[in-house]
């Protein structure tokens, strides 16, 4: 802004009242404004020496608004100005001829601006009034054009692109408007040759933003272009697929407003506009991704930010085998815990039912076992409960508040076994964690370990499971440093061992070392007085599991008792489980067996005794099995008398006597 000048210094105040009696208007001198005063101390006008009759209409003006002389003609309404300064103190007056010619220094000065301003462009200008006149041309006198020009008289703005005939430039008309009304026009005058060059540059731009889009575009992760407020300027492709959103739903936006939505946390931009340097941190996204982001900063000359550059790595799935394996670890220090609770249901679940000499016997021999830490090796067909003694003799020992881990030798494939037996280190082959993993012998250090279906065991891991055994240390795949353990070994299989060392399947001296303690389950056709508590324990077992009440007559009891049962207690347990399933009665009966137990039952006799009993026992319960297959079959107590060939009231009495409902 121009500084306001000259402004007088020299002025006094009187009351309006005294201004035509007052003797300082009289000897004030000639450059002296005297300002006359209300009553509220208002001032109401001036007087000078030379008009001293006459009020002079004062205005004002402050140092920091000057008017607009283009604008603003509410100063040729007065002939003095009072100038104040910022504090509202008066600083002077300034008559309105000075204030003239600070207007005419100000236009005079903006002609110049606008000069220089046109002569500074690329192309030739030429302005004209409303009236066609020229009023300003930067090709010179000598190529100006002073005839007059019709001007297009519209109210709107109007521009024109033409060709000179000789296509040396191109003519850039248009009119300049002021309120829908024409003031001139301006004329621009551009040489073809500059077009050319400024096209040419214009194609280098295009191929390099082509090929900083294809860039952007290629690019597996995410570049991140932001201003130095923090608004998205360009974003890569990759955006949609680790941000959830399509590139253009980003440009223009926030990162503030991004990051309180959610989009990705924390923003890098902000946190590079906070530091005002490099940033490197992990960023998550709406998308369920997670980021590896650095974000640099670009500086100016001065070392301001202009923009800030993000370029992200997804490291999703990194972070989730990190997560794994932190979840591996704490698993592994859990493991304990968590078997023991698996301990306490297999035991409520598996009870041990011994009801025959066989398996009494079997019961003593596994419970002087279990005080000692010898090596067992139980022996029998598939499906005898050799799993619930090796879980018995566990929980039975000193050792049952340490892991009880199970591994089934045939169910592991052969290029995994190892790895599972005895872990591995990291890098021992191709798809291994990088941190390595821990062996079931391991894990079940100071516990024990059941190597169920041994006889499935590879040969080439029969020597190194011989080490184990006889040096109580392992060493891991890929790995050559020797780890102490103390482990329990129980083992079982269903083949027998001996000839298959005979036919070169197993290792003689792995036998010997494993049949320390031999025990040998036989049977359920062998032991035939373990089927009935058996069945009674799956029945009640399988009832409180399907949240059912079902019954067995005992003709279907019979008939099962009397089975060979090939399968054995695994057989039974999945018969009864089977019956109570799907049979609709609430009474199991024979004909609800399937067809192998019926075609058994048919070539047995129809009453047999198994021991010697009291005979009114027998009696009594000959008589509770008639009756409660009669009630079953008739409903009624008449039509079961009739069926009985006895009186109705008998019916009854022994139904009551024997508790048959």
């Amino acid at each position: 802004m121009h500084r306001l000048h000259p402004i007088q210094k020299n002025f006094t105040t009187i009351p309006l009242s005294q201004w035509e009696s007052d003797a300082s208007v009289q000897t004030a001198d000639q450059e002296t404004l005297i300002l006359l005063l209300n009553t509220e101390g208002q001032i109401e006008g001036a007087v000078s020496k030379c008009q001293p009759k006459t009020i002079i209409p004062v205005g004002s003006l402050s140092l920091n608004s000057i008017p607009d002389w283009r604008n603003d003609t509410t100063w040729e309404n007065y002939s003095v100005f009072l100038v104040y300064d910022e504090t509202g103190q008066i600083e002077g007056w300034i008559g309105r001829d000075d204030l003239y010619r600070f207007f005419f220094q100000q236009a005079r000065q903006a002609c110049l601006f606008y000069e220089k301003t046109f002569a500074s462009f690329p192309f030739q200008v030429e302005v004209r009034d409303e009236r066609g006149q020229l009023f300003y041309s930067s090709l010179g006198n000598q190529d100006a054009t002073t005839s007059l020009v019709p001007l297009q008289k519209s109210s709107e703005k109007h521009t024109e692109v033409n060709v000179t005939e000789n296509k040396q430039a191109i003519v850039i008309k248009t009119n300049i408007m002021e309120n829908h009304r024409p003031l001139g026009e301006i004329q621009l005058y551009w040489d073809t040759e500059e077009i050319e060059k400024i096209a040419m540059s214009l194609d280098n731009y295009v191929n390099l933003a082509l090929d900083l889009k294809a860039v952007f575009d290629s690019s597996y992760d995410v570049i991140y272009v932001s201003d130095d407020k923090g608004i998205t300027m360009r974003v890569s492709s990759a955006c949609e697929r680790l941000f959830g959103l399509k590139a253009e739903e980003l440009i223009g936006k926030s990162v503030y407003e991004l990051e309180k939505r959610g989009i990705f946390k924390p923003s890098i931009t902000r946190m590079v506009l906070e530091k005002k340097e490099k940033v490197q941190v992990i960023q998550t996204t709406k998308a369920g991704r997670r980021l590896m982001v650095l974000g640099t900063p670009i500086k100016d000359e001065q070392g301001n930010i202009v923009r800030i550059v993000n370029a992200s790595r997804d490291i999703t799935q990194e972070s989730q085998l990190q997560a794994e394996l932190e979840e591996m670890k704490q698993l592994m220090e859990g493991y304990k815990i968590e078997l023991q609770q698996l301990r306490q249901l297999t035991m409520q679940d598996e009870a041990f039912i011994a009801k025959s000499e066989q398996m009494r016997n079997i019961l003593t021999m596994a419970r002087k076992v279990a005080e000692v830490d010898s090596t067992v090796l139980i022996l029998g067909e598939s499906g005898v409960g050799k799993e619930v003694i090796a879980s018995f003799i566990h929980h039975s020992s000193p050792r049952k508040d340490k892991p009880f881990i199970k591994v089934n030798c045939g169910a592991i494939p052969e290029n995994l076994l190892e790895s599972e037996l005895f872990g591995y280190v990291k890098g021992a082959f191709t798809g291994a964690s990088r941190e390595g993993k821990l062996g079931l012998f391991e894990l079940a250090n100071e516990g024990t370990l059941f190597l169920d279906e041994i006889g499935e065991i590879p040969l080439n891991l029969q020597v190194k499971l011989l080490r184990v055994l006889q040096d109580n240390e392992l060493v891991r795949l890929g790995g050559t440093k020797p780890v102490k353990i103390n482990v329990r070994i129980v083992a079982a299989t269903n083949r027998n061992l001996q000839e298959e060392i005979k036919k070169g399947h197993f290792r003689e001296d792995l036998y010997y070392r494993l049949n320390v303690v031999p025990i040998y389950i036989p049977p359920l056709r062998e032991r035939k007085d373990d089927i009935l508590p058996l069945i009674l324990h799956f029945i009640e077992k399988c009832n409180e599991k399907y949240k059912r009440n079902k019954i067995f007559s005992p003709t279907a009891l019979d008939s099962l008792q009397e089975y060979e049962w090939p399968g054995n207690v695994r057989e039974l347990q999945n018969i009864v489980e089977r019956l109570i399933v799907t049979t609709d009665q609430n009474m199991v009966d024979i004909h609800h067996l399937p067809e192998v137990f019926v075609s058994n039952k048919q070539n047995q006799v129809k009453i047999s005794v198994s021991g010697i009993m009291p005979l009114q026992e027998a009696i009594e319960m000959l008589e509770k099995q008639l009756l409660t297959l009669a009630k079953n079959k008739y409903q009624t107590t008449t039509k079961m008398a009739e069926a009985l060939r006895v009186d109705q009231s008998t019916i009854s009495r022994k139904m009551n006597r024997l508790g048959v409902l």
